[in-house]
């Protein structure tokens, strides 16, 4: 298993299993971890099932992450899954400004008269009132595409241009339908790490260019989306809009931006969200992904690649790539 850093505040939550064992929804302090199906008095079957009792559960968690005389088992020599299933997962795009900002740049048409440093100036403005004065860009995703923190990615034989996309994702805790931003917040149970991946060849449709994006081919191939390592709780997390989101690819920094640089903060997306879909316990809203994809490298990923995101507070994740097997 790899190197796991430890999240912040005295306790995350997590889906653990033993060698040949079932998973379990688990409460990971230091580390060891308890297994909460057999300790919580609802006897919860996975940590959705934890989220779903989220204020009642809270306080016991505090508590239990205290208490010695129970039944601890070692964190080393478990696996580590995708810390919980989710029913819908919000994905959230073109939400960095200087992620944005770089691709208009790169992506402006040939005879474009503007210089550089011109065209970034026009496209930030347009951005800060893009923040000010507009909505969110959000689609929606599958859950098959998760997987866990430490699992290979498979990358699928038809796409020719996956690419990584690591994000803070919201962990929701409670029913959401029409929350204003000012009170978004109290429907987050937690935060963990999301690697949104995207085939890039495949964003757009070729045969129906007027159609515009199609996210089902582009992003929702089995175990596109690693998650964890492990749920933080919201009260450990002081200002989810002020992490440091950091990918390396094969040791090398591709990604190190922080969620300062998104336009619509987690309350805005949640609320906007809310407005037209009944957020779940356990639902997922991602927030975008900063600046620093292959895209902008100009490097894909392909076999034998080692992907490392890690978000302030909230651990590491670690995944190779391999290819699919005919």
């Amino acid at each position: 298993m790899a190197t796991l850093a430890r999240p912040a505040g005295p306790f995350a939550l997590g889906t653990f299993s033993a060698p040949d064992g079932e998973p379990f929804p688990g409460l990971l302090t230091m580390d060891r971890v308890l297994d909460l199906g057999r300790t919580l008095a609802w006897e919860p079957s996975d940590i959705r099932a934890v989220l779903e009792r989220w204020e009642e559960a809270l306080p016991v968690l505090r508590t239990l992450a205290h208490e010695e005389a129970l039944d601890w088992r070692p964190l080393d020599g478990l696996r580590v899954h995708a810390p919980v299933e989710p029913r819908q997962i919000f994905q959230s795009g073109a939400n960095y400004r200087q992620h944005v900002i770089d691709l208009e740049v790169a992506h402006r048409a040939p005879d474009d008269p503007r210089s550089v440093e011109e065209a970034r100036a026009e496209i930030a403005a347009v951005m800060d009132r893009r923040a000010a004065e507009d909505l969110p860009y959000v689609f929606i995703g599958l859950p098959s595409t998760i997987a866990g923190p430490y699992d290979d990615v498979v990358l699928p034989s038809w796409a020719k241009k996956p690419d990584w996309e690591l994000e803070l994702a919201a962990v929701i805790a409670k029913p959401a339908y029409r929350v204003s931003a000012e009170e978004a917040l109290e429907y987050v149970a937690g935060y963990t790490i999301a690697n949104d991946l995207t085939d890039r060849a495949t964003v757009f449709r070729r045969d129906m260019p007027a159609i515009g994006t199609d996210w089902l081919r582009c992003k929702n191939a089995p175990g596109f989306t690693p998650l964890g390592p492990w749920i933080v709780p919201a009260e450990s997390i002081p200002d989810p809009g002020d992490l440091r989101v950091t990918l390396k690819l094969n040791g090398e920094t591709m990604q190190d931006e922080s969620t300062k640089d998104m336009l619509f903060g987690i309350a805005r997306l949640v609320s906007y969200i809310s407005r037209t879909a009944r957020l779940l316990p356990g639902d997922l809203v991602l927030t975008g992904s900063p600046a620093g994809n292959g895209i902008h490298w100009g490097r894909l990923l392909r076999e034998g690649d080692v992907m490392e995101g890690s978000i302030t507070g909230l651990g590491v994740q670690r995944t190779r790539c391999v290819e699919e097997k005919a």
